[in-house]
């Protein structure tokens, strides 16, 4: 495709004889240019891609698209856009081919609960002959292909490329988790969404946003639309007030779900158990039995989002039903860890106050004895809610271990320090161990019979972010490991689980 030809309309072009040239690929990393590559340089919260506009044209970038004016060794191949990002995401729609309008998008948005509705509804449409991508925080799934997450919601570029190669595999639609950076950001310009789900807003990313209008506003642009008319259906929590602030929009269909007795999508009668979810919604479609082995509260309003925007698809309700059925787990949402122990062990990317209340009120709900925390916070990010969830913690723990999480570029002990003045406050028991590892091996060793251990804050993630590396850390395998070495063992030599004395 030819420059001027891709960029038609969305910018005031400077490019000269090379507006003829043929693009044979668009990039916004330098790394990834190659001859007849069109570059798009953008300011980035940490990068900025204008200092590698040189890198791009050594690798043979074609030109730059930019939102400033063109420098010196741009002149004669530079593009002047009023908005980059817009600017990729329609370049590479048309580049693509709107691969997009092949399929039927559904976003998800909130602060919490998002990565379980988005794995429950991918399951809903597998069970409604469906094949769907997912695109959100643990990882990528593309036909049968499996990446790692480097972002809860990559660029437009990514995304629109692997909407091609849903469409060319088979695939008619795509769940997405969309977050509020990503929102602010305009990567998701100019999708047009058949479903868009809002979980909840408490408190997240308030370094970045500011505030909660600030932060709301990013989510609600997913329901305004962004360069499109709004989303065919709507999915609410109207159990959130925020989520009740989402009705005043002019909404073709909406569907609200929650606890909430005007719910359209509620529960009549649940079961909750160690083992899951049993009983039955109240739907606009009827009633529907459910059967989950989620567990708890929290994971009950997934199931209801998911119920919902599979409503506003216009999927069947047994279908429905049997996607719910067919999900057994989500990686690192409430994930037991299994060796054998007489105490239960859960492992959970819970990193706000409010994830890490809604965890343990669910792990309270399954314990016989004491419910023993371990936790950490993220350096880098909202500072105000570190004490929160110090509070949160020993508020609703009996013992409570802090350590660190992912310090990045902070002092992981000022870090504790924050977070051990809402810990104080409760006058809970607890230790400090900055050594994540160490931290697991106090937790464990505190451990009874019938008590519940929670590792909250890394979930799924395999890494821990230090300020000068990043080394590799799963706190479920750290988790099995301990357990081994304390001599659990899910297997004895006649195959049945095997505990070690207690002397």
């Amino acid at each position: 495709m030819r420059l001027g030809e891709l960029l038609r309309g969305l910018a005031s072009l400077e490019t000269g004889a090379v507006a003829e040239a043929e693009i044979s690929s668009l990039a916004y990393d330098s790394r990834r240019v190659q001859p007849g590559t069109l570059f798009f340089a953008i300011q980035g919260e940490k990068a900025d891609g204008h200092k590698f506009i040189p890198q791009a044209l050594e690798r043979g970038a074609v030109a730059v698209v930019s939102e400033r004016p063109a420098t010196p060794e741009g002149a004669g191949r530079w593009v002047q856009v009023p908005r980059i990002r817009r600017a990729l995401a329609d370049a590479a729609r048309a580049f693509y081919g709107h691969p997009e309008a092949q399929l039927r998008l559904v976003g998800i948005t909130g602060t919490n609960g998002k990565t379980t509705t988005a794995y429950l509804l991918e399951s809903i449409l597998r069970a409604a002959g469906i094949r769907a991508g997912l695109f959100g925080t643990i990882e990528y799934r593309v036909g049968d292909r499996v990446f790692p997450a480097t972002n809860t919601t990559p660029e437009s570029l990514d995304l629109i490329a692997a909407f091609a190669q849903l469409a060319e595999a088979g695939a008619k639609a795509a769940v997405m988790e969309a977050s509020s950076h990503a929102l602010a950001q305009e990567r998701i310009w100019g999708f047009r969404f058949d479903a868009a789900i809002f979980t909840n807003l408490t408190r997240d990313h308030l370094d970045y946003h500011k505030d909660f209008e600030h932060y709301f506003e990013a989510k609600r642009r997913l329901f305004e639309g962004l360069g499109t008319p709004p989303p065919a259906c709507a999915v609410v929590n109207v159990d959130d007030a925020w989520g009740v602030k989402l009705l005043d929009l002019p909404f073709q269909r909406r569907i609200t779900y929650g606890m909430n007795a005007e719910a359209e999508v509620k529960p009549k009668q649940i079961n909750r158990s160690p083992t899951g979810l049993e009983g039955t919604l109240l739907t606009p479609l009827g009633k529907m039995q459910l059967a989950s082995s989620l567990v708890g509260r929290a994971n009950l309003a997934n199931i209801l989002a998911a119920t919902a925007a599979g409503i506003g698809l216009d999927l069947p309700k047994d279908k429905i039903a049997k996607g719910i059925a067919t999900l057994k787990a989500v990686p690192g949402r409430f994930e037991r860890i299994d060796e054998g122990q007489p105490f239960l062990v859960i492992v959970d990317y819970a990193h706000t106050d409010d994830a890490l209340r809604n965890v343990l009120k669910t792990a309270r709900e399954l314990t016989r004895e004491r419910l023993i925390i371990l936790f950490g916070c993220g350096g880098e990010r909202d500072r105000m809610k570190r004490p929160l969830m110090g509070e949160a913690a020993g508020t609703l723990g009996d013992f409570v271990v802090l350590t660190s999480d992912n310090p990045r570029g902070e002092d992981p002990l000022l870090i504790m320090a924050d977070a051990l003045v809402g810990l104080q406050k409760t006058g809970k028991t607890y230790v400090a161990e900055v050594d994540r590892e160490v931290a697991v091996r106090k937790a464990f060793a505190e451990a009874r019979p019938g008590d519940t251990v929670v590792l909250a804050g890394k979930g799924h993630e395999t890494y821990q972010v230090l300020k000068d590396r990043t080394i590799p850390f799963d706190d479920r395998e750290v988790a099995r490991k301990v357990l081994r070495e304390l001599g659990y063992s899910p297997e004895g030599p006649n195959g049945r689980r095997s505990q070690p004395e207690r002397r």
